[in-house]
């Protein structure tokens, strides 16, 4: 039998702190308890130290985990990650045995695509919400898990603004947030690119 990486919420418990981390212990025990908590899941400290014992690789056992928990979250949400009529959204937050305010990542909209967040906008009947959300997860997911420089998104960001006369964030229609989007993934992939330069140049 394979060793277990990925706890839903419910089967953990707040004495589970060095295996679920903070966060995932008192998600679990919160569960426990009856209060509403988001359903969904954690992949515990031990998938962690095996990703780099793997050379930085995750083990094709801890991915299996993993999607086998989305699928019950799905079920159980009555939604489904990646569909374009009614795409289920997801969090993805870092946690640690040891409380560390302020150092742990957060990625918002997991599930956002250029497919999704049109379904997002008919569900919610909000063009704009939908479109300010897809832009802030390409920002997030390129500052978090590509090193990307917020500061890059920043600049585009003000510069429709500063294009369109505005001075207030929320003065920008779904349009604008349309051409940010645009503008935030042609940069996401030229990172990338350079990125990936780079890893040739010195490998």
């Amino acid at each position: 039998m394979s060793h277990k990486y990925v706890y839903l919420f419910k089967e953990g418990s707040a004495d589970m702190r060095a295996l679920l981390g903070g966060k995932g212990a008192n998600l679990a025990e919160m569960s426990n308890l009856g209060l509403p908590v988001p359903f969904g899941f954690t992949v515990s400290t031990e998938a962690c130290t095996r990703y780099y014992a793997d050379g930085k690789t995750i083990a094709q056992e801890i991915v299996d985990q993993i999607e086998a928990a989305l699928a019950i979250v799905e079920k159980e949400a009555g939604k489904k990650f990646g569909d374009p009529s009614n795409p289920f959204l997801v969090s993805v937050r870092s946690g640690a045995r040891a409380s560390m305010p302020g150092m742990m990542d957060t990625i918002l909209n997991l599930g956002l695509n250029d497919e999704t967040v049109i379904g997002l906008a008919k569900l919610t009947n909000n063009e704009r919400f939908a479109f300010d959300s897809y832009r802030r997860f390409i920002q997030m997911f390129s500052d978090v898990v590509m090193e990307v420089k917020k500061s890059k998104f920043d600049e585009i960001f003000e510069d429709v603004k500063h294009k369109n006369g505005f001075t207030l964030d929320t003065e920008l229609t779904a349009e604008n947030l349309k051409e940010i989007v645009i503008r935030y993934k042609k940069l996401y992939l030229a990172e990338k690119a350079r990125s990936s330069r780079r890893i040739r140049a010195y490998s």
